[in-house]
């Protein structure tokens, strides 16, 4: 907030001295601040990271200069956050479609985690270098924005107070109300609190006890504290938090201020405390393993979502003191790293070679895997760098880069790629968004609406083809099999096996394999009726001659009559029974085609990028009806199949049936979840899916060990053999 606040003096104090002509120059009181790290550029982006953690406290005379501020101890997180930023630029600079031919520089300050050192990066980052500038006291600003990363207080939203501050990182405002709701979820009604004692910890906290007490959570007590306090200070709070009652803490505070108050807590023994966390220091994964994880262990909080940035990692390693050998930061970070010296060393330190390998070290500053802070630095940049490209583009200046920077830093904040977010500028030079139509979504540079890819499961894509393909070969397979069944029709293993019921199931399963077809290619009107309904009869009319078939086996195996009349005086029965269950089904689908049939639905939910077009079921109900009644004619055979499945005969039916059931069941059960967590056109491949992969076991299982006796096995072909006779 310090930085933000000294940007708004210097625009809005400093400036109007524009107005006043005087022959005087003016001069800087003091020394100016220089950057740790810095390039040259056509556009220059600065930055202020706390790289160091300590500073020095330069005793105040009152009567001589006082001694400059030294910061030390570095960061190796913080120090990885300024790296990003530059890798971020290194970035831009080498693409060839953002700023071609405009090169951005930056210039990186040391915060050191304090507001007078923050205070002078920021004049260093206003004024510049020189000592002495303009007559009017307002010379050029150095930089063109100013990355302030981790500004999460809510102080900030306030555009009154801070127009010109823009964030990639959500407001603290709802991080505290959230924190006050994780405690209330847990049943923790009597709670401590700690804070740090600036704006981030102040603010933060009292948002949280504001929406604690409305949630019915009362606080015990309040404590603050800061890096700069004596150590008695940071003693007394954690006494006050070993004496409460309260088994609940939670510490709304800085990185620094957490580390102090963990430093205290180890030597006092602070231990069997609940920790609830901000978001600065619960995904400091360095706190684990400072010895602090016995007090640690459990913490609660939440956490900005993390990325992925490619190629930062090998940015981060090539990191070396030898691009830039006068650099005192660099050889600062490569000592502190591999605990050696560049130089020579009096104390018998170990001398460094500068050929150390950061791919050996594993500390904050080479890990990679919680990209949370880092990407907000990422997407700053990118935001700065998108709207300077915006605004040359058009040929704007001035207040117009203001405009384009809301816009983007905005849309960086709140939304993901949509077809929301479609932006131009109004000639007037206002940014405005307007909403493309619901098949239409943002190009990259969201400049215009353009449509969305349409998405279906078609011929011509290589799933389509291959499901295609198999589909036709299913029902050839079935064919060729009628073919061999009707060559040996006089057959004692034909007759056995029912002639007319044989052929009847592979004319079905010759449906059954063709019904796939109609899940593929562009959904229209006919086609989303027809593929369900086709598919619930067909697959009806083939578990009626199953069942059928189950049923002659076990009345032939059972009558008290020759076995000869049983099939005669049972095939009545069994054109009845097929008809009749088959019958049954078509009844459902009229119904269900008559009061709420499917049709076709373009589902932009999902994505949004693209438009799903797929069949609406129309009536749930309708299609799980459809498909319980053919599991339920399934589960009947398999049970009659089962039953009868230890007949005596050489050639038990029943066996092969009772295996097909299986197979029929278990594809089917497993289409389920599949049908219903699978997404788009992906939906329609499980069901076509399940179609083939049933059809197939049916067709194996129950005609396989027929056709291979009657090609293969022609002498088991025989009454006798049938009969289980010698």
């Amino acid at each position: 907030k310090c930085i933000i606040k000294l940007v708004k003096m210097y625009i809005l104090v400093l400036l109007p001295f524009g107005a006043e002509e005087d022959t005087a120059l003016c001069e800087i009181l003091g020394s100016p601040e220089f950057p740790l790290l810095s390039k040259e550029g056509d556009i220059t982006i600065g930055g202020v990271f706390s790289i160091n953690s300590q500073i020095s406290s330069p005793p105040l005379t009152f009567t001589d200069a006082p001694e400059p501020l030294k910061c030390s101890r570095i960061d190796f997180r913080e120090f990885h956050f300024a790296q990003t930023m530059m890798f971020a630029i290194e970035e831009i600079n080498n693409s060839s479609s953002l700023l071609p031919n405009i090169s951005i520089g930056y210039q990186i300050f040391d915060g050191c985690d304090s507001n007078l050192p923050s205070t002078r990066a920021v004049m260093g980052l206003i004024n510049g270098p020189e000592r002495t500038l303009e007559k009017t006291c307002s010379s050029h600003l150095s930089v063109h924005a100013i990355i302030s990363h981790f500004a999460t207080c809510a102080c900030l939203s306030n555009k009154k107070e801070y127009p010109y501050f823009f964030r990639t990182i959500p407001s603290d405002y709802h991080q505290s109300r959230a924190l006050a709701k994780l405690v209330k979820h847990f049943g923790w009604t009597w709670v401590g609190a700690v804070r740090s004692d600036n704006d981030y910890g102040n603010n933060g906290m009292a948002t949280f006890i504001t929406a604690a007490s409305q949630e019915g959570v009362c606080i015990e007590y309040s404590e603050a504290i800061s890096r700069t306090d004596p150590s008695e200070q940071v003693t007394r709070v954690v006494r006050v938090i070993q004496s409460g009652s309260a088994r609940v803490l939670v510490a709304f505070l800085a990185q620094g201020e957490m580390e102090i108050l963990l430093e205290e807590a180890l030597k006092q023994n602070l231990t069997g405390l609940q920790w609830v966390g901000s978001e600065s220091w619960i995904t400091a994964g360095h706190l684990a393993t400072k010895g602090y994880s016995r007090i640690l262990t459990g913490s609660l909080g939440f956490t900005l979502r993390k990325s992925k940035i490619t190629g930062l990692r090998e940015f981060l390693l090539q990191v070396n003191p030898s691009q830039d050998p006068d650099n005192n930061l660099l050889r600062e970070f490569w000592e502190a790293t591999f605990g050696c010296s560049l130089q020579s060393s009096p104390h018998g330190q170990t001398q460094c070679s500068g050929t150390e390998r950061l791919q050996d070290i594993k500390n904050p500053f080479t890990d990679v895997s919680e990209l949370r802070i880092s990407n907000n630095v990422y997407k700053a940049v990118y935001a700065v760098a998108y709207a300077m490209h915006n605004m040359l583009k058009c040929g704007q200046s001035g207040e117009a880069k203001l405009s384009y920077l809301q816009f983007i830093m905005l849309y960086t904040q709140y939304f993901p790629h949509e077809h929301i977010s479609v932006f131009h500028v109004s000639h007037s030079d206002s940014a405005e968004c307007s909403r493309c139509q619901l098949e239409y979504w943002s190009n990259e540079d969201h400049s215009q609406c353009v449509p969305k890819v349409i998405e279906f499961l078609s011929y011509g894509e290589t799933m389509g083809v291959l499901l295609t393909a198999f589909s036709l070969f299913g029902a050839s397979l079935t064919l060729v099999v009628s073919c061999v069944f009707f060559w040996f029709r006089h057959t004692p293993l034909v007759k056995a096996s029912n002639f007319e019921l044989s052929f009847l199931l592979l004319f079905s399963l010759t449906l059954c394999f063709l019904c796939s077809l109609t899940f593929i290619g562009r959904p229209s009107e006919w086609s989303c009726m027809l593929r369900h309904t086709a598919f619930g009869i067909t697959f009806a009319l083939c578990m009626s001659c199953i069942l059928a078939k189950t049923i002659a086996v076990v009345i032939a195996f059972k009558a008290k009559r020759p076995a000869n009349t049983v099939p005669q005086c049972s095939a009545p029965l069994q054109r009845t029974s097929v008809l009749s269950c088959t019958l049954l089904q078509v009844l459902v689908c009229l119904l269900w085609l008559t009061l709420a049939p499917p049709f076709p639905y373009k589902n932009t939910a999902h994505a949004t990028e693209r438009i799903i077009l797929e069949c609406d079921l129309g009536s749930p109900i309708g299609f799980w009806a459809v498909l319980g009644y053919i599991g339920l004619l399934a589960v009947l055979c398999f049970i009659l199949a089962f039953l009868a499945r230890k007949l005596p005969d050489n050639f038990n039916e029943a066996k092969f049936i009772t295996f097909s059931m299986l197979i029929f069941c278990a594809v089917w059960v497993t289409f389920i979840p599949a049908y219903v967590s699978s997404p788009g056109k992906f939906t329609v491949a499980v069901e076509i899916f399940a179609i083939l992969a049933s059809s197939f076991g049916l067709l194996f299982c129950i005609f396989a060990p027929k056709c291979y006796i009657l090609l293969l096995k022609p002498e088991k072909n025989t009454k006798k053999h049938m009969m289980g006779r010698n």
